[in-house]
């Protein structure tokens, strides 16, 4: 199994921040909702995916056709290759508009510039007839998210935005989606590896591992009390200016093959807590009124 159990939920406008190293099931979350899993080898053995009511995991590709891009929309990790190099980046956002909003080309290259402004792209106009090599990794994120919103969806999934960008650009992208979701109120699940980002971008973070959710709940909550090993792990492991020429605390082991069933914490080979009881047995999720969430039999104290 690659995901055992994961429970997510986002109201409008709300921006959740769903955080774990590589290898943890993270991406395959994000394509899971989008039903872009290869099946086979890929399957869902159980759960459901709800939006709006309905389970759209049960929708034929011809429903998925109608919402994908257009209710639910998705930022991938490398714009550059996301984007199709033979064709400019108008096109592909004209594309988007005349399939999902049967606008005509007149109209859609109209809404094209829009759409390039409103992500802060100088000179709209020329951009709009570029080829993704002709613009740098940032502005080709920008013309990700363009494309993205373009539909005005309302749940947009951004699977690390911003990979591979300095650190200027990567406070634009995410300044740019936090603006974008206030002013909408489209729901937002980013998907990140990098804790540090997610502390004034998002109102819920989760950390995933192994498939599993270990803790769940507000920044505040997570950045200041942890109560997960896990959690406790990662916030150590990052780089502050405060602790320059010292070496950087790590979390020793490895992230169990994501296609192992495991009856016991899933954690344990690499928790620096580990007890008797956390090899043989499995913790549940437990939860309180506030939302707050952890899974482990030890957590550490308020």
């Amino acid at each position: 199994m690659v995901l055992r159990g994961v429970n997510l939920s986002l109201d409008k406008g709300q921006r959740v921040a769903l955080v774990g190293e590589s290898g943890c099931g993270k991406s395959v979350t994000a394509l899971s909702v989008l039903d872009l899993l290869p099946k086979p080898p890929m399957k869902r053995a159980s759960g459901f995916i709800r939006f709006k009511g309905q389970d759209i995991a049960e929708f034929s590709q011809e429903k998925w056709r109608q919402i994908r891009g257009k209710e639910i929309a998705m930022v991938f990790q490398d714009p550059m290759s996301s984007l199709n190099p033979v064709f400019t980046v108008g096109y592909q956002i004209e594309e988007t508009l005349r399939n999902h909003l049967g606008l005509s080309p007149a109209e859609a290259k109209v809404r094209v510039i829009e759409l390039l402004s409103q992500v802060g792209l100088v000179d709209p106009e020329r951009v709009k007839d570029q080829y993704p090599h002709q613009l740098s990794g940032g502005m080709c994120q920008r013309v990700m998210i363009a494309m993205a919103v373009a539909c005005g969806p309302e749940l947009l999934i951004a699977d690390e935005p911003t990979t591979a960008l300095d650190v200027t650009v990567q406070a634009q992208i995410l300044d740019l989606l936090s603006q974008m979701t206030k002013k909408t109120q489209m729901a937002v699940l980013l998907i990140t590896h990098d804790l540090r980002i997610v502390r004034n971008q998002a109102d819920r973070v989760v950390i995933l591992y192994a498939g599993e959710v270990m803790e769940a709940g507000a920044p505040e909550k997570i950045f200041t009390r942890p109560q997960h090993p896990y959690t406790e792990g990662l916030l150590a492991s990052m780089p502050e200016f405060e602790h320059r020429g010292k070496a950087l605390a790590s979390i020793e082991g490895t992230v169990p093959s994501p296609f192992e069933t495991l009856s016991v914490c899933v954690f344990a080979d690499r928790c620096p807590k580990v007890r008797e009881k956390c090899r043989k047995e499995k913790p549940a999720f437990i939860s309180d009124k506030t939302g707050y969430g952890v899974r482990c039999f030890y957590p550490s104290a308020i």
